[in-house]
């Protein structure tokens, strides 16, 4: 893979969306914030009732990410037209797509690198003019057997996975990963957090209530040039952060009230994805046939 300049290696990025100029504003009002990861693009709308969101020629399939209870939109690709309330994770297949707002509400769309018309818009872009050295290039997982279509899935029809450290409602499709983790009222135990690091894929952690601090550890090399003093980054919602490998990090909530955390990979995670059981909607969407295949360009 391509390799940066020893002395600039990758940074942790992040960003207040919904706030300051937005990126891009319809005819009708709806404003849009992007921002990018390597393998990915993230679009936050504050999308106006009665206004679309279209994917003329989606070249994969991408997700919808209704993150409140008031969310209300209706979403077509093809034939098929679905109403989806509440909280929820929407697949969307390739082609020709709208999201519609049935009321005014936000809408977070995910797309792969794929989608270079949006990836290009991110307020980021200029973190990624060089190829991240430690980020497998992105490849898609298999097709679902069963073909493309809408998959709508409504938070409060799912259980919640019971995981040590990190319970939430875990979701897959052919491109990314979503975990939508459970809320956490009032501040985190600072004597219980969770620092790990990933090896070649990055983490995209997106807080859409409450507040938290990522704190962020670059490894020591074995350049003393690129070795960086520790961040403690203190981010209110709606915000984004992109984590990239191997930098040790974790979340900590720190506000008052909810405080509510979506975690982002692209494509899906192998290690969650091999404990059965783990992953809600494991049944539809099939596994590469080996872990080199996220390896495949």
């Amino acid at each position: 893979m391509p390799k940066t300049d020893p002395q600039t290696p990758p940074v942790a990025t992040w960003s207040d969306l919904g706030t300051g100029a937005p990126d891009e504003t319809s005819p009708a009002g709806s404003s849009t914030w992007y921002f990018r990861g390597h393998n990915f693009a993230l679009a936050y709308t504050t999308l106006v009732a009665g206004d679309a969101l279209t994917r003329a020629d989606q070249p994969d399939e991408y997700v919808v990410i209704l993150p409140f209870d008031s969310c209300s939109v209706e979403v077509r690709a093809g034939d098929e037209a679905e109403k989806v309330t509440g909280r929820a994770v929407v697949m969307v297949p390739p082609g020709h797509s709208t999201i519609t707002a049935v009321e005014e509400c936000t809408v977070v769309r995910l797309v792969s690198a794929r989608s270079t018309d949006l990836i290009g818009r991110a307020g980021n872009a200029e973190a990624y003019r060089v190829p991240h050295p430690n980020v497998a290039p992105f490849a898609a997982w298999p097709d679902p057997p069963e073909g493309y279509r809408i998959r709508a899935y409504r938070l409060d029809d799912l259980t919640v996975t019971q995981d040590q450290v990190r319970p939430g409602q875990l979701l897959r499709c052919s491109t990314f990963m979503v975990n939508f983790l459970s809320p956490r009222i009032g501040p985190r135990d600072p004597d219980s957090l969770s620092p790990h690091h990933h090896d070649d894929f990055e983490q995209c952690s997106l807080a859409v209530e409450g507040e938290y601090v990522h704190h962020l550890r670059t490894p020591w090399s074995k350049s003393r040039r690129e070795w960086r003093e520790d961040e403690h980054v203190r981010c209110g919602s709606p915000s984004v952060a992109v984590i990239p490998p191997p930098m040790i990090h974790t979340s900590e909530a720190v506000g008052a009230g909810v405080n509510q955390l979506i975690d982002i990979f692209c494509p899906p995670r192998l290690d969650f994805s091999l404990t059965p059981g783990r992953v809600l909607n494991e049944a539809t969407y099939p596994l590469p046939q080996s872990p080199q295949s996220r390896r495949e360009s």
